[in-house]
């Protein structure tokens, strides 16, 4: 094999490599030599074809996986000769390869960059604690009791209130025609909801049993039947019954229902599902301190193509939001060439981080065990009741898949081992600094800090 370096420019590398004619025939009669043995073709007994008729009925099969596999094993002993590791899958393209001939291929990567991780017990951070205070969980058992909660008929001749149930007969008309889907009997809704065609339930307000009322609306533009979208239409409404809610009372009753013991078993368990949730609020604040610390903290040479392949990716999330409220680039407060410059920015520091991270589990040996992959499908699939096992499925096909979720599970096991080396202090705050965005509050108008603010967030998504 011949290897020439053809380019040499910072993480850029590019070789012109040429396998000789008489490495790729070998490789071709010993595959000829292993199927020989086991073949059958017309008029010979098994195993007894000539190599000559076995090369001419199986030589281009034979010589496409072995093209394939050539290029793969050179490329990566090339790699290995040079001491590279390709941030991203290396380009390959065959330039010339003819039946009997030598096998010429160039082979393009963005090497990783070389950086030393150094020590992080000099960094220090801040570990927000909330209390949970009783309020709270008050206010939990009250939201309880509202899911809860029971309906009796109002008082005789009372009216219908949000929140209160209408069971209604209806008939639609558009352009004074009945509608498919547009009539039902019996039908209960509950007003304020927000279950019918906006308009609909504000004007059963004050409704009572045995009344009737004409309901004039008009379908979304964006309603799903297109032959309804942006139509006016008119119900004839006839309320068969009007019903109150009635909260389920806050006592032991109220967490038997549940499969709690006593109220103040439902009160304890209430009580530290908010403690968890303060939790990954206050996990979620020390992350990002922790990212924003690295983040200033290193300075390397970056792989072009990886942080244009994770601009293009921002920008195009920003198109679609756009898109979807039904502005453009022109809306926003920036020309495009300085939006770009902020986004690539926010692109280049998301790559930073992701090769710094992965270069630190790399030597420290932290890795995600299939066991943490297998839990991170499971919670994907409650995610989409009634489709779990297509989910799983899904995942269990595309190891892509899997590796979109292996990424952040390796990012904070990574995390949690700098947090461990880290100075780590503990200050009380109130409830509504552990969840404020900082985000949200205000910042210097420039548009580097502006571009810092959008990456937090995509961060903390992250």
């Amino acid at each position: 094999m011949q290897v020439t370096e053809t380019q040499s420019e910072g993480l850029k590398h590019e070789f012109q490599i040429v396998v000789p004619a008489d490495a790729i025939e070998g490789k071709l009669q010993g595959k000829l030599t292993e199927i020989a043995a086991t073949v059958t073709l017309p008029g010979f007994r098994r195993g007894k074809a000539p190599v000559k008729l076995l090369r001419k009925t199986y030589g281009k099969r034979l010589l496409g996986e072995i093209l394939e596999e050539t290029v793969n094993e050179t490329a990566t002993q090339t790699l290995e000769d040079k001491s590279l590791r390709p941030a991203m899958q290396p380009e390959i393209e065959v330039t010339k390869f003819d039946d009997g001939g030598d096998l010429e291929y160039t082979l393009k990567i963005e090497a990783m960059p070389e950086f030393e991780t150094g020590d992080f017990s000099d960094i220090t951070l801040e570990r927000m604690v909330a209390k949970v205070e009783d309020d709270v969980v008050d206010e939990r058992l009250q939201a309880l009791a509202q899911q809860m909660k029971t309906y009796i008929d109002a008082a005789e001749g009372e009216g219908a209130n949000d929140g209160d149930v209408v069971v209604i007969d209806f008939e639609g008309r558009v352009d004074g025609e009945v509608f498919e889907g547009g009539s039902a009997e019996g039908f209960e809704l509950e007003l304020g909801s927000g279950r019918f065609i906006p308009g609909f339930e504000e004007q059963l307000a004050g409704a009572k049993k045995d009344e009737s009322r004409e309901v004039e609306v008009t379908f979304p533009e964006e309603y799903g039947e297109e032959k309804l979208a942006g139509k006016a239409a008119t119900f004839s409404v006839t309320v068969k019954a009007v019903r109150v809610a009635l909260p389920a009372p806050v006592d032991d009753s109220l967490a038997e229902k549940l499969g709690m013991a006593d109220l103040e078993a439902l009160k304890t368990t209430l009580g530290q599902q908010v403690e968890r949730e303060y939790g990954q609020y206050s996990r979620a604040q020390q992350k990002r301190a922790l990212l924003d610390q690295l983040a200033d903290r290193y300075d390397f040479e970056l792989p072009p193509r990886m942080v244009e392949m994770e601009f293009e990716g921002i920008w195009e999330q920003l198109q679609g939001e756009l898109e979807q409220q039904e502005k453009t680039l022109d809306d926003l407060d920036k020309p495009e060439d300085e939006l770009r410059a902020d986004y690539r920015g926010i692109a280049e520091r998301r790559v930073r981080l992701g090769l710094l991270l992965s270069e630190v589990g790399r030597r420290n040996n932290i890795e995600v065990t299939q066991e943490e992959i297998n839990r991170a499908i499971m919670e994907r699939t409650r995610m989409f009741p009634g489709q779990e096992q297509q989910v799983f499925q899904f995942y269990q096909q595309n190891p892509d898949q899997q590796a979109q979720l292996r990424a952040p599970i390796l990012e904070d096991k990574v995390c949690d081992y700098i947090f461990e080396m880290a100075t780590v202090n503990e200050r009380e705050v109130p409830v509504e600094e552990l969840m404020r965005d900082p985000d949200a509050e205000p910042e210097a108008e420039d548009s580097s800090d502006e571009a810092e603010s959008d990456d937090k967030a995509a961060d903390e998504k992250d």
